[in-house]
């Protein structure tokens, strides 16, 4: 499962299990994350996400430094953030003030922002760091707390790889690149991952060794998450350009709707 590869591990907030980003981090996730943010990934994020969101509010769960957010905004979505880092949301600062696009600091299964909204959202993976099922399961609690009835929950997430995964064999790589490498190791009964990256640091052939946990779910466990906080599926497609669905596909793109 391709994963977010910039955080940093050991440094806690008692209100939830996730890691939290650091400044060093939140620095250089735009220029590391920059394939991410090309027009070929964005423009079909962004009609996906617009057309749900219609006339409506959007909230972005974990927006990070904006890759999503921002653009979303000047398409003309009223969008509003809940961000943990303050580090990432500093960085979303320098990009759109706040206004424009306020952003709330706290965790994603718990913060509560004012006002109703026609859509709530969560991109890459995102909903992996929170790291207990009950804590994913206060998320879609929390996404339906924030939606009006007919309101959508949007979650990006990869489908765990475990068919890559021989009889006693841990880890399987994701990316093996000149400037990167990235690997996952798995806990089968937790169902706790952690994505491990070495990344070439500067032209000197020196790598920055870094390590992120995440707690992985199937897209079936996500349907009964969002059944808890009464959501019903509305489709499922293999990406945001809409593709089927298949037993193949790396990962999925869920809409639930809360009922009128």
């Amino acid at each position: 499962m391709r994963r977010q590869h910039l955080q940093h591990p050991a440094q806690w907030l008692p209100v939830t299990s996730s890691e939290l980003w650091t400044h060093a981090t939140a620095d250089r996730y735009d220029a590391e994350e920059s394939e991410m943010s090309s027009a070929a990934v964005l423009d079909p994020t962004l009609t996906f996400l617009a057309e749900l969101a219609g006339e409506g509010r959007a909230l972005e769960f974990a927006i990070g430094t904006g890759r999503v957010g921002v653009p979303l905004r000047e398409r003309g979505v009223p969008v509003v953030g809940i961000e943990l880092s303050e580090h990432m949301a500093a960085v979303l600062r320098r990009k759109i003030d706040e206004d424009a696009l306020p952003v709330a600091i706290g965790d994603m299964a718990t913060t509560v922002v004012p006002g109703e909204f026609t859509l709530v959202y969560l991109v890459y993976n995102t909903i992996t760091n929170l790291l207990t099922q009950d804590e994913q399961v206060e998320c879609f609690r929390n996404a339906a707390r924030h939606l009006g009835p007919g309101g959508r929950f949007v979650i990006e997430l990869g489908v765990p790889p475990l068919r890559f995964l021989p009889p006693g064999q841990v880890a399987v790589p994701f990316d093996v690149s000149e400037h990167h490498l990235g690997f996952d190791t798995f806990d089968l009964v937790e169902q706790i991952l952690v994505s491990h990256h070495f990344t070439r640091d500067g032209d000197d052939g020196r790598y920055r060794r870094g390590n992120s946990r995440h707690r992985y779910a199937w897209p079936s466990e996500l349907d009964l998450m969002a059944r808890i906080a009464g959501l019903e599926l509305e489709r499922r497609v293999a990406g945001w350009d809409g593709a089927p669905f298949t037993q193949d596909s790396a990962k999925h793109v869920s809409v639930w709707r809360k009922p009128a």
